[in-house]
């Protein structure tokens, strides 16, 4: 038995979804509705699932977890909380800002909700906007670079912090768009992966919410009444690939329900010996049987 589900035995949700203990500040002020009850536990069941299955935890490690503002990582840091409130997440968590100098950014925001709760931060500014806008041609997409500044700092920050985990808040709808880019523009089976090792090898990037559906996050976001920041650098371009990609599995999930959890499956069901990769399959050695 893992030691996540070794905890999970141990101190486990009601049906309601809320344990005999009370909940995290955070869960405090919200109605306790059917509908935000059935929504919370899903959540944390599949993050509890998504950590076990790619066995993220190792207790005691310090995870720095990036807020950026939007739905998503407030998420992230409100199911994270609440898991290590219970005791099912036996790690020291620390909210990560990295303020990029967008313009007009309210930098208000964020210190004053993790202050209000209590919650353990840092806000580090980099002025990587500048970079970006400057460095990019005005009819190409920013999301590569500044994707990479972005992860750089924070990669930095994890160091300084002693933090062994960036844990990112990207969902089940981020790696299916970005399976599909990889497949249709690059030529590759490829995704996000919800554990990797960076390059340096001594950091990992976790992403727990790798079972969750966009959609219930939506609706956490607004039924937590989270102060949401839009993004004003790449959020703010039309065009994009990953937007095409989101319209086609929109589109494919209206069409098929359920097709988004099936092709989920099916990025954890890969059967080498069915696909094209000589790297993967010895289909050199594949020799039928000179007995019969």
């Amino acid at each position: 038995m893992s030691a996540v589900e070794t905890l999970i035995n141990e101190t486990d949700l009601t049906d309601e979804g809320v344990s005999a203990d009370g909940c995290h500040p955070l869960f405090r002020d919200i109605p306790s509705t059917v509908e935000f009850n059935k929504l919370r536990k899903r959540l944390l069941r599949l993050t509890r699932q998504s950590l076990d299955d790619f066995s993220m935890i190792t207790p005691g490690e310090r995870w720095l977890v990036g807020l950026s503002g939007g739905k998503d990582s407030y998420a992230l840091l409100a199911v994270l909380l609440e898991l290590k409130w219970r005791g099912l997440l036996p790690v020291d968590i620390l909210a990560c800002n990295l303020d990029q100098g967008q313009p007009n950014f309210p930098k208000h925001i964020l210190p004053d909700f993790l202050n209000k709760y209590g919650i353990a931060h840092r806000i580090e500014y980099q002025d990587t906007y500048s970079i970006v806008t400057d460095k990019v041609p005005e009819n190409q997409t920013y999301c590569a670079l500044c994707s990479r500044l972005r992860r750089g700092n924070l990669y930095r920050v994890a160091r300084e912090e002693g933090c062994s985990a960036l844990v990112l808040g990207h969902h089940r709808e981020d790696i299916l768009e970005t399976f599909f880019m990889n497949l249709f523009h690059g030529g590759r089976l490829a995704s996000m992966p919800p554990k990797l090792v960076n390059d340096e090898g001594d950091l990992k990037v976790l992403r727990p919410f790798s079972y969750v559906a966009e959609e219930d996050l939506v609706k956490f976001a607004d039924l937590m009444q989270f102060p949401i920041i839009p993004c004003d650098l790449c959020g703010s371009q039309d065009g994009l690939q990953r937007n095409a990609m989101k319209v086609m599995l929109t589109d494919i999930e209206k069409r098929m329900p359920g097709r988004k959890e099936t092709m989920i499956r099916a990025l954890g069901n890969i059967r080498p010996s069915h696909m094209l990769d000589r790297n993967l399959f010895d289909f050199a050695g594949l020799m039928i049987s000179s007995d019969k």
